[in-house]
Formats: C-alpha cells, sequence, structure tokens
C-alpha cells in the first residue's frame, strides 16, 4: 500500500493517457469507417472500376457522404458490381447517376454520385443504373502521344 502512495500520481498520469489514447482511437474509428452513422447501401455496375478499392470514398458535390464496402465482378456481363454505404441523412433521387472520378493526375478515385430530379429517393438496396466507368488515362496519354506525328507526312512535304 505504501507503494501505491508514493506513486499516486504516476498512477493518475497513465489513466489519463489510457483514457486519451481510448478516446483516440475511437475517433479515429469512427472518421473513417463511419462507426455511430447510421447508412444504407446501394449498388452500381461499372464497365471499368480502376482505382477503386474497398474503402474509396463516396462523394456528392466534392463531399465525403460515404465508403465503398465492397466490388465484385459480374461473371456474365462481366462489370464491376459496386457496394457502397451512404449516409441515411442523405435522400438521393432515385434517378442519381455515379461515375468514377479521379482526384488528380497522381491521385486516387473516387465515386462522384449525381444526384437527379426524381421525388422517389433511393432505398436501401436499390441499385444506380446511369454509371460511367473510370477513364484509362495511360491510354488516352498514349493514342494522344501516337497520333502527334502521324500528320506531317500527308501535306506533301
Amino acid at each position: 500500500m505504501a507503494l501505491l502512495k508514493e506513486h499516486v500520481a504516476e498512477a493518475l498520469v497513465g489513466l489519463l493517457v489510457l483514457l486519451f489514447a481510448a478516446w483516440f482511437a475511437f475517433y479515429a474509428l469512427e472518421r473513417s469507417s463511419g462507426i455511430g452513422v447510421d447508412r444504407y447501401t446501394v449498388t452500381a455496375r461499372f464497365p471499368n472500376a480502376a482505382g477503386i478499392d474497398v474503402g474509396s470514398d463516396v462523394r456528392v458535390s466534392g463531399m465525403k457522404v460515404g465508403t465503398v464496402t465492397s466490388q465484385t465482378l459480374d461473371p456474365v456481363t462481366w462489370q464491376a458490381v459496386l457496394t457502397f454505404a451512404v449516409d441515411s441523412k442523405l435522400k438521393l433521387p432515385a434517378d442519381s447517376s455515379a461515375a468514377i472520378s479521379s482526384d488528380g493526375l497522381l491521385g486516387g478515385a473516387h465515386i462522384a454520385l449525381i444526384p437527379g430530379g426524381d421525388p422517389e429517393p433511393l432505398m436501401p438496396g436499390d441499385e444506380i443504373i446511369d454509371t460511367q466507368g473510370a477513364t484509362d488515362l495511360m491510354g488516352l496519354i498514349g493514342s494522344f502521344i501516337n497520333r502527334s506525328g502521324g500528320d506531317s507526312g500527308s501535306r506533301g512535304e
């Protein structure tokens, strides 16, 4: 008991450090995975889902509103089927569209949701029909480079 009385200050500091670490861990989990946030899931099919992984952002007008929760390949249509969880406070119109967009030339990719005009909202489990897959940036650059020098011989020079 005498040992405890001698080290009360260290014990209290240790307890405060543990409480702060627990609070920080909960805060980080809540911000990254949406613990404590009520969400509903919707799916969308994309012809090309390059750059999208489980955990990728889902955004509306650049603001994060959800995350990708799963991705599979449809063996019949060969399309990527993405499921994502969206904040339930967000009542997206049923005719909303989804596009895979990049964060920049060197950045990652996210799903950009574009709200439609339908008065009926998307319901949990619904599928977004109007989608646009990822653009193959390296293919575009390659086709630009390959076509850049091809016109000089056709002018008769």
